[in-house]
């Protein structure tokens, strides 16, 4: 029989032979119904036609097959895809580490930093790391989770608040509406 674009991949559709199925529901390349047939019957339609006999939904009872050009069915189905990538919009999650014993300007340059991170769509994580003897002293770490968030206002809001999670409290922010207008 006639074997068309057997270099393509069959992502899990069977073609022409390889539908085992005695009797399958035919739809033709237009979409009109040709009723319950032998699948030996669809197939020589198929080839009469010059196109490939394409099990669409092998679920159903009896089996759909449809009649179509399946080179270029695979190929608009990549189109698709690939159209789909395109329009996806990935976000990713910068961090930024902050300690206890931080200075006021390290902290307004890590804040510029985060201002270019949510400018550009990302969302910022931020570290405040505890050394030894300062997990007894935690508040000074929401102290200065605090005063970050302050200096962000404009640009940030809080999606996930702070939690101490070991030796690390993490905070969560993403870009504000205002920002995304932008």
């Amino acid at each position: 029989m006639l074997w068309r674009c057997a270099g393509i991949n069959a992502k899990d559709l069977l073609i022409n032979e390889a539908i085992k199925d005695k009797e399958v529901r035919v739809v033709d390349e237009n979409g009109a119904q040709l009723g319950i047939m032998k699948s030996s019957e669809a197939l020589k339609i198929a080839v009469s036609r010059n196109l490939d006999l394409v099990k669409i939904a092998p679920k159903a009872t009896p089996p759909v097959c449809k009649i179509i050009d399946y080179g270029k069915y695979c190929y608009e189905q990549s189109k698709r895809e690939k159209e789909a990538r395109k329009n996806q919009n990935v976000i990713s999650i910068k961090e930024i580490q902050l300690t206890l014993k931080i200075d006021v300007h390290d902290l307004q340059t890590k804040a510029s930093h985060a201002v270019k991170f949510l400018k550009n769509g990302d969302k910022v994580k931020v570290v405040v790391k505890y050394k030894g003897r300062e997990l007894a002293h935690t508040e000074l770490g929401f102290d200065i989770a605090n005063r970050f968030v302050e200096l962000l206002e404009d640009n940030a809001v809080i999606e996930k608040p702070a939690k101490i999670e070991g030796r690390n409290m993490t905070l969560i922010l993403a870009p504000s509406a205002a920002l995304k207008k932008k």
